[in-house]
């Protein structure tokens, strides 16, 4: 379930504490303020003095959000400073460029003008402004992507904030490093920086501060999955926004609370908090929340066995998101009609809606097919080229007729007319054998990606049909504790390991005839009897499952001797219907659908590591050639209880 949670970029508006230094903070010299100090314009009014209060009023108009104005009030001054020389003038005004440059959005020019800024105040040790120049420096690189270089600025406007004591900017920087470490996925470092920043909040007593950290603190422990200690600080958070009146950010903080007691499996507390949180936000006149809370509440509300009426609720929110063309809430809006129709046993509805939620997650537009789109760039380039031709045999042609007799102009038409046949021909037969390789590129690649029999039907009908298979096996396989060893490993050690086994159980896959459907994250999801029905599809994927097991074993025992890390894995299995066929337009995958994915995935997560458990669909086809052990009716979050045993190998 998606969260309504905001990261803030906490900006630093620092001009308005530093309106208009004198010359001797600036670190003027005589002979540098000599002329200016002296020099007046056509007001009688000394340069200086005038460059200054337009940076008293570019300042304000920034801090009122109208930096359109600011911009030609800094420009001015810096064309004042630039005519008279006036260089703490000109540090001053593109000082103020930078800021309103990146309030503006135009981060090349912003940058430009703070580097420009930078020499003076490096000259005259004006920390301050220093510390102020590399935070925004660091906004602007944020902003473009490049965090490396952004997390080196704020790294070191700290350490001039520091330098002076000034325990606004600390706090801001450790947020902007929080931020950015987030962003990277470098979760541990993210909440080292948040937790500082709120020790400073408290501090400071800026509740505020405090609040916009607590909340993305809350953001990092969802991703970890450490749902009590998200819980705690969204509570918090909720009980600042209370304190602080502010009935929106409440509406906020309880659509989030609720979000994880849904995630903890507390779906009717869950479905009290967004009921909460929905009255707050239509009494704000929040939208964009009212969109998003609708939709956490028909997710309760299907963990609750009442999918029908969580789509009426579903409905109103994703008519809500339309209006106001929110692509992410519209997105989850189709996601919970999915799994509100696959609960109702609707899986054509779900099918529909699935393609639709991937559509929008991928931000796809409808396109022609691959070989018509490849056709039609082969088509123009040879159009191109034959224009070219053209007008290159149009000029000799005119050449021709100016200064050769008719005979040799006849015989040079001829002559070329030859060659543009000549050079057409050529570039055809070119051209249809590039038609041709680009062809079997794209028949290996659909059967790289899709099943034979799927592949074939898609390039014959230019699409294919989604299809019910009364009986599968599906298992789903999971590394224990992931999360936890990933961050003890580089992403290259991390990259390694996952490809290493999930390749191994490619080929495992192979060799029983099962069809691998997907990875996800460190989930591996494969299934027996599609998409060519069969009678071995159970006997075929417990095999597979125990290859797995034995391949884990020995890869284990493997790390083990070199003194490395390993993954411990859960292998799940159930048989039931599913619905299969192709998801979305490009970057198209062939997937399942139905409660039978469902039921094989809780069969994973209610196992234990090293150990392969089967639901009691499977145990019944198996039964005759495998020996299990029944582990009783175990309880499957969202499933009840589940007749489950434990794979013990052949008899």
């Amino acid at each position: 379930m998606k969260l309504n949670i905001y990261i803030i970029l906490l900006t630093v508006f620092c001009s308005c504490t530093q309106q208009s230094e004198d010359a001797t903070k600036g670190g003027l010299t005589q002979n540098e303020s000599g002329r200016h100090s002296g020099a007046r314009n056509e007001y009688g009014v000394k340069d200086s003095v005038l460059v200054e209060d337009l940076f008293k009023k570019c300042d304000s108009l920034n801090n009122n959000y109208n930096s359109d104005s600011a911009l030609f009030l800094a420009n001015k001054a810096l064309f004042i400073s630039q005519k008279t020389g006036y260089r703490k003038g000109l540090a001053g005004a593109n000082y103020r460029l930078g800021e309103t440059f990146l309030l503006l959005g135009k981060l090349t020019e912003g940058i430009k003008a703070i580097d420009e800024a930078f020499p003076y105040y490096i000259e005259t040790n004006n920390q301050e402004r220093l510390a102020n120049l590399h935070s925004m420096r660091g906004n602007a690189y944020t902003d473009l992507g490049k965090k490396p270089e952004a997390l080196n600025e704020y790294l070191a406007a700290l350490k001039f904030y520091e330098g002076i004591g000034d325990k606004y900017g600390i706090a801001n920087c450790h947020g902007n490093l929080g931020n950015i470490n987030a962003d990277m996925g470098r979760n541990s470092e993210a909440i080292r920086e948040y937790e500082t920043v709120i020790e400073l909040s408290m501090e400071m007593g800026n509740k505020r501060l405090e609040d916009m950290t607590r909340n993305n603190l809350g953001a990092i422990y969802i991703s970890q999955n450490n749902l009590p200690e998200a819980l705690n600080q969204h509570q918090i958070s909720l009980k600042l926004k209370q304190e602080a009146g502010d009935k929106r950010g409440q509406g906020i903080a309880y659509d989030n609370i609720g979000s994880v007691y849904s995630m903890m499996g507390n779906c009717t507390e869950a479905l009290k908090l967004h009921l909460i949180a929905l009255k707050l936000s239509e009494e704000t006149g929040d939208k964009d929340n009212e969109a998003l809370v609708l939709a956490n509440i028909g997710g309760a509300k299907i963990k609750l066995g009442q999918a029908r009426e969580a789509r009426e609720w579903i409905t109103r929110g994703l008519l809500l998101a339309k209006e106001l063309g929110t692509k992410e809430t519209i997105a989850q809006c189709y996601n919970s009609l999915y799994e509100a129709d696959s609960a109702l046993g609707n899986f054509k509805g779900a099918f529909e809606y699935n393609k639709i939620y991937n559509a929008y997650r991928d931000s796809l537009v409808n396109e022609e097919n691959i070989e018509k789109t490849l056709e039609s760039k082969i088509q123009y380039d040879f159009d191109k080229k034959q224009a070219v031709s053209k007008a290159a045999q149009e000029k000799k042609d005119a050449i021709a007729e100016k200064e050769l007799q008719k005979q040799k102009l006849v015989r040079n038409i001829f002559v070329g007319g030859f060659a543009v046949v000549f050079l057409f021909a050529l570039i055809f037969f070119r051209q249809r054998n590039k038609i041709s390789k680009a062809r079997k590129r794209s028949d290996e690649l659909l059967l790289n990606i899709l099943p034979e029999e799927v592949a074939e039907e898609l390039k014959a009908k230019g699409s294919a049909e989604a299809k019910h298979f009364d009986e599968v096996t599906v298992l789903f396989t999971d590394f224990q504790g992931f999360t936890q060893l990933s961050e003890k490993l580089t992403p290259t050690e991390l990259i390694t390991e996952i490809n290493e086994c999930f390749s191994a159980f490619d080929h495992i896959m192979q060799k029983y005839g099962v069809e691998k459907i997907k990875t996800i994250g460190d989930a591996y999801m494969a299934v027996g009897g599609l998409p060519v029905s069969n009678q071995t599809h159970a006997e075929g994927v417990v095999r597979a499952a125990l290859d797995i097991q034995q391949f884990m074993h020995e890869h284990k025992l493997k790390k083990q001797s070199e003194g490395k890390l390993f993954f411990e894995i859960r292998i799940g299995i159930h048989t039931g219907p599913v619905v299969a066929g192709i998801v979305g337009v490009k970057k198209f995958a062939y997937d399942i659908w139905g409660d039978t994915v469902n039921i094989a995935a809780r069969m994973e997560s209610s196992g234990e590591a090293g150990k392969i458990n089967i639901s009691g669909s499977t145990y019944e086809l198996v039964k005759s050639k495998f020996r299990c052990i029944h582990r009783g009716k175990i309880q499957a979050k969202g499933k009840g209880e589940i007749d489950m045993y434990f794979m013990e190998g052949k008899i």
